[in-house]
């Protein structure tokens, strides 16, 4: 990469937010919000997800660190809306393959509540409390516009992996890691 290349100044600013923010709660949640991106980001990587979708699972809670909402919005009764605002800072960096599973991880884990029986219940508890604030359960008609999205199976994946990343002390690969992953999400080689 040459010096010039926006990529470089988009990987410098991953890593400059993650540092800058990722040690803030995730929530209620016993997990950083680094740790639960870099834990998302892992089990992405470990199931052979593409790399645009190990970024998207990175980046799919980027809004968290982008707004100044307290860490407890949520039980406040305020949905913080982070998926809109990281799918908008998403969208003036990648393409749709990292976008728009990040933008659905909300709606993924509404149609997953709707359509996969059990799936409601094994949620954290902080994730229920999100569930209520971010409409609950689809409708079947949700659900059918949903599944009909051509990165609807990119959002249940990198849902299934947020699911998964909240373990406390979990050691995993660090953001520099990623940033292979990240360049070849941005049209590298």
């Amino acid at each position: 990469m040459e010096m010039d290349d926006p990529r470089i100044a988009t990987a410098d600013e991953i890593v400059r937010i993650f540092a800058e923010r990722g040690g803030s709660a995730y929530g209620r949640e016993a997990v950083t919000q680094r740790e639960h991106a870099l834990q998302a980001a892992y089990l992405a990587r470990e199931a052979g997800a593409a790399p645009s979708l190990v970024v998207a699972a990175l980046l799919h809670d980027v809004g968290h660190l982008l707004h100044d909402l307290p860490d407890d919005a949520p039980d406040l009764g305020v949905d913080d809306r982070h998926e809109e605002l990281a799918a908008r800072w998403l969208a003036a960096r990648f393409g749709p393959d990292v976008v728009e599973p990040a933008r659905l991880h909300v709606e993924a884990k509404r149609f997953l509540c709707a359509t996969e029986p059990g799936y409601r219940d094994a949620l954290s508890e902080p994730s229920k409390v999100s569930l209520r604030l971010q409409g609950g359960p689809m409708s079947p008609e949700e659900a059918e516009r949903f599944r009909a999205s051509p990165h609807a199976e990119a959002a249940v994946i990198l849902r299934r992996c947020d699911d998964s990343a909240k373990t406390p002390d979990l050691v995993v690969p660090g953001v520099e890691d990623y940033l292979p992953w990240i360049e070849r999400a941005l049209g590298g080689s």
